[in-house]
């Protein structure tokens, strides 16, 4: 089946592997830069679908929620050291310096709420670290919000990839039985064609006289 099989080479990885890869690929999308070199969303889903029991599901929550905080904080301090000069740097030009004061004028707005939001805006979560940092927004306060967008974001994402990962393996289920129904049925009308046909064909053939007793 195309969807099982990538999916049972998935869940066949160490479970600490397979986490930790989900660990590593919300780290690369939430740090400057490394989100649009690691297709991290993309790849953290379909980690997320090796997802099969609600302990697995938590520890993998947690574990990329704190790697996504990690990744803010490393932006927020790369903010903080270089100010406002980052959307200058060849970096923030190439992702698109409208999405830096996309993210400035979101916190301008909102302030720290602007942390929390951010984290479901493609490309603007990626700069809204580093511009919180060369605001005025103290660290105290932009940690909470962070971990907070940080849990909501991982939740949406591993619950989704988990979902999609369960559905799949019920719907290749599904198939895989009905195949064999349909299989079965194709068979059966087949040969039902078959013997209708030479009952048809010996009802119609012309009959021989019978031979007068000498």
């Amino acid at each position: 089946m195309l969807i099982e099989e990538p999916l049972s080479a998935l869940a066949q990885l160490p479970t600490p592997l397979v986490i930790a890869a989900a660990g590593g690929l919300a780290l690369a999308e939430c740090t400057l830069g490394l989100g649009f070199v690691v297709p991290g969303e993309s790849g953290l889903l379909i980690a997320a679908a090796a997802v099969t029991n609600p302990a697995i599901f938590v520890i993998m929550v947690s574990v990329v929620a704190a790697c996504a905080t990690v990744g803010d904080t490393l932006g927020f301090w790369l903010g903080h050291r270089f100010g406002h000069r980052l959307r200058e740097t060849r970096i923030v030009e190439k992702i698109g310096s409208q999405h830096w004061d996309r993210a400035a004028d979101l916190l301008h707005r909102r302030g720290v709420g602007a942390v929390f939001v951010g984290r479901f805006l493609p490309v603007v979560r990626t700069l809204t670290p580093a511009a919180a940092g060369a605001s005025d927004l103290e660290f105290k306060r932009f940690l909470p919000a962070s971990a907070l967008g940080a849990l909501c974001w991982s939740t949406l994402h591993v619950g989704i990839g988990a979902s999609a990962g369960a559905s799949a393996r019920y719907i290749e289920d599904v198939l895989g039985r009905a195949s064999w129904i349909v299989l079965t049925v194709a068979v059966m009308v087949v040969g039902g064609v078959i013997l209708w046909r030479r009952f048809r064909t010996r009802d119609s053939s012309p009959q021989k006289p019978l031979e007068r007793a000498r």
